[in-house]
């Protein structure tokens, strides 16, 4: 009999699918990825195909086995992470969607939460959730498609309408149905879950107007819960990880003790920190979320979200053709020493925490006739830094009690930008450590596989893998990293009005 060698992780993105083999020293041995159509309907609206969703995280899980030569046998389980939030309707019976799948950049039910802050709502959800109440989270999102597609009221009816996540899609899909569920991290991203009681809240699913019966069963992160059923080349796979991207990069970046931090620079950007085993409901605008669960006992970070971090990268080089490709703005950035004054406050899709300003909007502030676009691509990277500095700093207020932070763990594709991660340290006055494998979201899928099936004896073992490849230490003066953030906090002022 073949022993097993390696983990598979499953790393469904919001603009991309992956699969990463890991093996036994948690090294990336093979990687395939393949990205998707972003749909834009409105102004404001963000969609995914569900079976695109479900079509490229089986084609890339397929083609990393063989690009390895690895087979179903060799492979002790399988961990999946995914972009979070994002909701998706489907038929119990057929596996159908009923519509596109709502992305969590998605705005078009803002006017349904201001109505609810006007209502009064605001602290109880707060108070059951941890979140802020806003349009990113899924709840709003089930109730759209509840009011606006004819087919879920049908379904309900009949207790034939699923409603989850993406990782209640993929699970669904890869045991041809067998399983409908969700793990506590992915439950409360919803605004539906009590993170407190462990259950979806009666109140809330009455407010929203979601009935239990769409919803998944909620489990632990760590299983195994099945097996895959529906692809002839995992067929036996035990799924035996899952958590949402932040928490599965929370681990993966081996952030397993109360008061250390991690964020990941990706198209937004996410700090989590690990508060224990007891919520810290935030009076700085974060979010109070569950980090994972293992014997159903959660383990909670707080969360603070940007909703434009290397997108703004993005937007340089498709909306203003400054650069060709994202990888050129380091260089771009620094040809001019300096930003001359200018400031770059990117919100595009209103500001998150610990702003939470959904009417906010983008601006450019401090130009001069001698601002050139390499000023307006350092501003374009301040930006990523403030935006992060302001997510550390309200984080350090809310949980003041814990170990003070001494380091900042980072991954992502824009992790990858020296200028931007010395940009950080500087203005965080803290070292930014880059670990050797930055791959942290598929990482820590992967872990919470390993260590479910033993393939991975214990936590310990793996904090022993995790390296760092480059720290970065703060190059200029407390005294002019408080100026700058200054400078910055005016330039949102002007945003928000």
């Amino acid at each position: 009999m073949t022993m097993p060698n390696y983990i598979l992780a499953l790393d469904q993105g919001t603009t991309s699918s992956r699969a990463i083999l890991f093996n036994a020293l948690a090294w990336p041995v093979a990687v395939a990825q393949q990205t998707f159509e972003q749909i834009y309907p409105q102004p404001g609206w963000v969609e995914h195909d569900p079976m695109t969703l479900w079509q490229t995280q089986r084609d890339v899980a397929v083609r990393v086995m063989q690009q390895a030569g690895v087979s179903a046998s060799e492979i002790a389980g399988v961990g999946i992470t995914n972009q979070r939030e994002t909701a998706i309707a489907w038929d119990r019976a057929t596996g159908k969607p009923l519509c596109n799948a709502i992305v969590w950049q998605d705005r078009r039910t803002a006017d349904h939460i201001d109505q609810l802050k006007a209502q009064g709502y605001d602290e109880l959800i707060r108070s059951k959730t941890g979140l802020v109440p806003d349009a990113y989270f899924s709840a709003t999102k089930f109730a759209w498609i509840f009011a606006n597609v004819p087919e879920a009221k049908r379904l309900a009816a009949q207790d034939q309408l699923c409603m989850g996540t993406v990782d209640s899609w993929l699970i669904y899909q890869l045991t041809a149905g067998e399983l409908f569920i969700t793990d506590a991290p992915n439950a409360s991203r919803t605004m539906l879950y009590d993170i407190r009681q462990g259950r979806w809240d009666d109140e809330l699913l009455e407010l929203f107007g979601v009935p239990s019966s769409a919803l998944p069963k909620v489990v632990d992160s760590f299983g195994p819960f099945g097996q895959v059923s529906a692809v002839d080349e995992l067929k036996g796979m035990p799924i035996a990880g899952l958590a949402g991207d932040q928490q599965a990069a929370l681990f993966g970046q081996m952030c397993i003790r109360p008061g250390m931090v991690k964020n990941t620079y990706g198209t937004g950007c996410f700090m989590l920190m690990n508060t224990g085993n007891t919520p810290v409901i935030s009076n700085a605008n974060l979010l109070s979320t569950i980090a994972m669960q293992m014997g159903g006992e959660p383990l909670y970070a707080l969360e603070g979200g940007v909703f434009i971090g290397g997108a703004v990268v993005q937007w340089l080089r498709d909306g203003l053709g400054f650069i060709e490709n994202s990888a050129e703005v380091e260089a771009l950035a620094n040809s001019v020493p300096d930003t001359g004054g200018v400031h770059l406050v990117p919100a595009f899709a209103g500001l998150g925490a610990p702003y939470w300003d959904q009417n906010a909007r983008g601006i450019i502030s401090g130009l001069t006739r001698g601002t050139t676009k390499a000023h307006l691509a350092r501003a374009a990277l301040e930006s990523i830094a403030f935006q992060c500095a302001d997510l550390l700093e309200a984080m350090k207020q809310d949980a003041s009690d814990l170990a003070s932070i001494y380091e900042l763990r980072v991954d992502g594709g824009a992790s990858t930008n020296d200028t931007l991660m010395q940009m950080q340290a500087d203005v965080l006055q803290l070292p930014v450590v880059r670990p050797t494998v930055t791959e942290t979201t598929a990482l820590g899928a992967a872990y919470l596989a390993g260590l479910s099936t033993g393939f991975w004896r214990d936590v310990d073992s793996l904090e022993a893998n995790w390296l760092s490849e480059r720290t970065f230490e703060p190059s200029v003066s407390a005294d002019l990293a408080q100026a700058a953030l200054a400078g910055w906090r005016k330039a949102v002022e002007r945003a928000r009005r």
